[in-house]
């Protein structure tokens, strides 16, 4: 009999199987896994099997991400200079003038997510002085959260930004005491501000695109990810922004399965995308690498309550639900399944009660729905999620902003958001997630740390000890837990003879390695379909390396998520004013005003 495709052996392999929980060899046949064991099934090897030795390391089901931008990621990730993980302030600002010098016109430099001032050692911001002296010429853009962005000199006179400009609906931009926008731009309550200004910069040509889309995506594999759920994302167009996906999947050269969902563009035109749509696709079109997942997370935009914590809880508009119902029962009848964003227990009511009126005239029966997020939902609104048999995606967004919630609302409405352990106990389908890249991070590990510590990401600690989940529940609901949101349980999540053969060996041992380091956890070695698609430490050889483009890109000179040798350790300019003793900056709270955040001196005035 001919041999399997691949066998890894000599690991500790968590299948998350009941019956068989652990192994220390694996065969891999057609993609799919075909037997564990023990090493005996090396001797299943004929001359054209893969052999691989795990040296005695971790292995693990692939991750899946169950909420995160990566198509839209994909697109403009060799553009952006990534702050994630970066340890201080001073090298963050030292990168970013370094970008600024190689980047040319009419370029930006980009830092878009994925970072807090909480994980730096100043445990601040940057100022607008410290942009305009790192880049005086060249644009610059830093988007913070959903909450606001800060662009220096070069970037308002690229936008186009004057003393005349007036602030936008939903947003404010700060101004001067002579009226001239000082570089601070606010979501007031909602981020269209931030997300269309960065939308005037300019673009990747396609081909550049694909490189982009390539480098993201082994990110994501180097991480341990084989599988995402993307949840489209502002100025995402279908079909058009989903070019560069579709023609790697035909290609077959797509090395993370990803099932993406319709992201409504169109205020006051949702229903109208939406009909168009439904007769140009239908959910579970394509095969396991990329296929359609259905709609959302935007339905419609007088739905969307962007959590900003440094503001009040916005309120949703009276036509919501005459909005909401024409969509959800299009796509009810269409048996289209949905995802919906939801920050706030206020708003999951509201939308529970369209839900529940349409279900009583086109029955639900069964069909794929959920939330996105849900830091606040409450006990009596849980029941109902699990009446109408919907799910949850939840992700780390608190472990970004966690600071921010607790300053405005207490330790005791912190405890639980989101509640985890009710959704499990209520026997909910819960998936976890990032919602990368614009909030959070894409690195997973950041999300199972936060799911098993209950701290975020500068170490403040939200939940008491009884909401945190052992590091098998937070394992289980990465990988399992994330399958039902594509209706693909069964296939993933598990390693067991039938499933799809995706697996990470692990830089360090999950299950032992002390709690805090399991942020610096990442893959040696990543198989997807069978299929090395990654390869790190010992396994480097087997994938071969990636070229860059544009030659400018970020990622030729400090990669992705920040590794402590990926920028060559650069010193902070003596130069800067943060890094001279007599400029200090302290952050003074003001609970009543909210303001983002003060400085004892004026650097945000110029």
């Amino acid at each position: 009999m001919k041999g399997p495709d691949l066998i890894l052996f000599n690991g500790k392999i968590s299948t998350l199987d009941a019956q068989s929980p652990y192994a220390s060899a694996i065969a891999i046949r057609d993609g799919k896994v075909e037997t564990l064991g023990g090493e005996e099934l090396t001797a299943t090897a004929d001359d054209n099997t893969q052999l691989i030795d795990a040296k005695g390391r971790r292995v693990i089901p692939g991750l899946n991400d169950s909420h995160i931008h990566v198509i839209r990621g994909g697109l403009n990730f060799n553009m952006e200079l990534r702050w994630d993980g970066v340890p201080s302030l001073a090298l963050a600002l030292e990168m970013l003038m370094e970008q600024a010098k190689r980047t040319p016109p009419p370029q930006w430099v980009r830092v878009i997510g994925g970072w807090t001032e909480f994980q730096f050692v100043e445990r601040r911001m940057p100022t607008l002085d410290e942009l305009n002296l790192a880049a005086p010429d060249t644009p610059v853009f830093i988007l913070h959260l959903y909450d606001r962005a800060l662009v220096n000199r070069a970037a308002l006179h690229a936008l186009g930004y004057g003393k005349d400009t007036p602030d936008p609906p939903g947003g404010m931009i700060e101004r001067d005491r002579n009226g001239n926008p000082t570089g601070l731009l606010i979501a007031k309550p909602n981020a269209m501000l931030l997300y269309s200004s960065l939308a005037k910069g300019p673009k990747l040509n396609f081909e550049d695109q694909v490189n982009s889309t390539r480098h993201f995506l082994r990110e994501l594999n180097r991480l341990g990810l084989t599988s995402a759920i993307d949840a489209g994302g502002g100025f995402q167009n279908y079909p058009d922004d989903y070019r560069v996906i579709y023609e790697l999947a035909k290609a077959g050269e797509l090395p993370l399965r990803i099932a993406y969902n319709l992201f409504t563009q169109h205020p006051k035109g949702e229903l109208a995308d939406f009909s168009q749509w439904v007769t140009m696709t239908q959910p579970g079109q394509g095969d396991d690498f990329l296929r359609m997942n259905g709609a959302g997370e935007m339905l419609v935009f007088s739905a969307a309550d962007f959590e900003d914590f440094l503001e009040p809880r916005p309120d949703l508009p009276a036509m919501m639900e005459e909005e909401l119902a024409a969509v959800v029962r299009l796509l009810a009848e269409k048996r289209w399944p949905f995802r919906l964003h939801a920050t706030y227990n206020e708003s999951i009511t509201r939308f529970l009660d369209v839900f529940e009126a349409v279900n009583r005239d086109v029955p639900f029966n069964g069909l794929r729905w959920f939330f996105d997020h849900a830091e606040t939902i409450t006990q009596e609104n849980l029941e109902r999620v699990k009446a109408l048999g919907g799910g949850i995606a939840i992700q780390n967004r608190m472990a970004f902003q966690g600071e921010y919630f607790l300053d405005r609302y207490g330790e005791r409405e912190t405890a639980h958001t989101p509640p985890v352990r009710s959704m499990m106990a209520m026997d909910i389908p819960v998936g976890a997630g990032t919602d990368a890249t614009r909030v959070a991070s894409y690195n997973p590990w950041l999300s199972l740390y936060w799911l098993v510590s209950g701290r975020t990401i500068g170490g403040t600690l939200l939940y008491p000890e009884a909401n945190h989940l052992s590091r098998m529940e937070a394992l289980r609901m990465y990988t399992e837990g994330s399958s039902w949101f594509s209706g693909e349980e069964g296939k993933k999540g598990t390693l067991i003879p039938g499933a799809l053969a995706d697996l990470a060996v692990l830089s360090a041992d999950y299950f032992e390695v002390p709690e805090k380091e399991i942020k610096a956890i990442d893959s040696v070695l990543t198989v997807v379909g069978g299929k090395v698609v990654y390869g790190g430490e010992e396994f480097g050889n087997l994938v071969p390396p990636l070229p860059v483009s544009p030659d400018w890109s970020p990622v030729g000179s400090y990669g992705g998520y920040h590794r402590s040798d990926a920028s060559g350790a650069s010193a902070p300019l003596a130069t800067r004013k943060q890094a001279d003793p007599s400029h200090r900056h302290t952050r003074i709270w003001l609970p009543r005003q909210r303001r983002f955040w003060d400085l004892g001196c004026d650097c945000f005035a110029y």
